[in-house]
């Protein structure tokens, strides 16, 4: 047996190569280019003609992503571990020194130590791979987008405060539309609301809102007289920035809002390809946009052995803990897995309260664990550890039907 051990660094790795007994040959650096890539592949196709070869490289983001590729092309045994399961294995040595060379021995070391436990690496489909991908820059976008609006608030506090309380922001995923940016942008200061007569503001307000595709309110058009009327405004209009200011703000906002728009559906159009789709758009509390990413987020549902493999990734299970006659009888979830996962199911249950979908078991589940005296967040995941399973079951037998489906035809 052949333990290859990778050390991946940006740009390049470090190689070391090592059987049972002793190394093969010193640790040595490679680019990631493909000429470097292709004398490594030669190399180890050397060694193959005399022995099993297995490579070991840790998850680094990105970065071992070249090398993963080219040598699964070359039709090599690949195994890639948690980072996590790296550390605690090479921190059993008394002495840790720590260099390229160091890390890829002791990487290499665990490929000898581990090596009947070994499992090597099955890429998921591709779709799933464009969904996570998708999903990632969603949530990269949608961080930019809560910045943007929190520098569009407090410029509506210094030449509109109060307007937020009055008129909603009323964009959702794939709708495409906003409220409230689309009323800023039409008065983007009280001084040019004050400046018109009360019927006329309400006639102009009646005008705006049919040209965007509101319902006209004339009882709203006086409320935003109103406090227009009896509000302070500290950045004036006739400074020279507040025009420009507001305008830019709303700009990189609806363009940010646009990308996310953009990319939910390309999401849909790829998840509506795949069997669970309907499925678990169908399960409470689950609305379009909170589907495609709960389904970006997990990925292949084959790829889980169980439900409590689920759980497991998504860092919400508790493990025991016991030592002699103690045992632990209150335990933190262990928060070792995906964390966009435990946000998107948190959101889930969250809309699954907001709602009070009183037919749904998680849902029951939420309240019968707050009657118990559990602490709201508490018993939200708890009812999203019971969601998951359901999750785990309902998708499987999509995948169960399709397959019997294929067999009769």
């Amino acid at each position: 047996m052949i333990s290859v051990g990778m050390d991946i660094s940006k740009g390049k790795s470090t190689v070391c190569i090592r059987n049972q007994e002793n190394q093969l040959r010193e640790p040595f650096e490679i680019l990631h280019t493909e000429d470097d890539l292709d004398a490594l592949c030669t190399l180890l196709e050397d060694y193959c003609h005399t022995d099993k070869v297995r490579i070991v490289m840790e998850a680094t983001g990105i970065y071992h992503l070249p090398v993963l590729m080219r040598l699964m092309e070359a039709g090599m045994f690949v195994c890639v571990i948690n980072p996590l399961l790296m550390k605690k294995f090479a921190a059993q040595t008394i002495r840790r020194g720590k260099n390229d060379k160091r890390d890829a021995m002791k990487i290499a070391d665990y490929g000898i130590e581990k090596w009947y436990s070994l499992v090597p690496f099955s890429p998921q489909q591709q779709l799933y791979e464009e969904l996570r991908l998708l999903g990632r820059q969603y949530m990269h976008y949608v961080g930019i987008k809560i910045k943007c609006k929190q520098n569009l608030s407090c410029l509506l506090e210094r030449t509109m405060p109060g307007i937020a309380g009055l008129i909603a922001s009323t964009h959702t995923g794939l709708a495409g539309k906003d409220k409230l940016l689309d009323f800023v942008e039409e008065y983007w200061h009280y001084d040019n609301i004050t400046v018109m007569q009360e019927e006329a503001f309400i006639d102009d307000y009646s005008r705006w809102a049919k040209a965007y595709g509101y319902r006209p309110s004339r009882e709203k058009a006086l409320q935003i007289y109103h406090v227009a009327h009896n509000s302070i405004a500290t950045l004036p209009a006739t400074h020279h920035s507040c025009h420009f200011l507001m305008q830019q703000t709303l700009h990189t906002l609806r363009e940010i809002m646009q990308v996310t728009t953009d990319i939910l559906r390309q999401m849909q159009q790829l998840a509506t390809q795949l069997p669970e789709y309907n499925t678990v758009r169908s399960m409470d509390g689950v609305g379009d946009v909170l589907a495609l990413r709960l389904i970006a987020e997990i990925g292949d549902i084959r790829r889980f052995h169980s439900a409590g493999s689920l759980i497991a990734y998504a860092g919400i299970d508790s493990p025991d803990f016991q030592s002699g006659i103690f045992q632990a009888t209150q335990r933190r979830i262990s928060k070792r897995g995906s964390p966009l996962l435990r946000k998107t199911g948190y959101e889930i249950m969250q809309s699954l309260k907001r709602i009070q979908c009183v037919q749904s078991p998680v849902y029951q589940y939420i309240v019968k664990k707050e009657t118990e005296g559990k602490h709201k967040k508490a018993a939200k995941i708890a009812g999203l550890n019971k969601f998951l399973r359901i999750y785990y079951a309902r998708v499987s037998a999509c995948y169960t039907k399709t397959i019997q489906q294929d067999m009769t035809m």
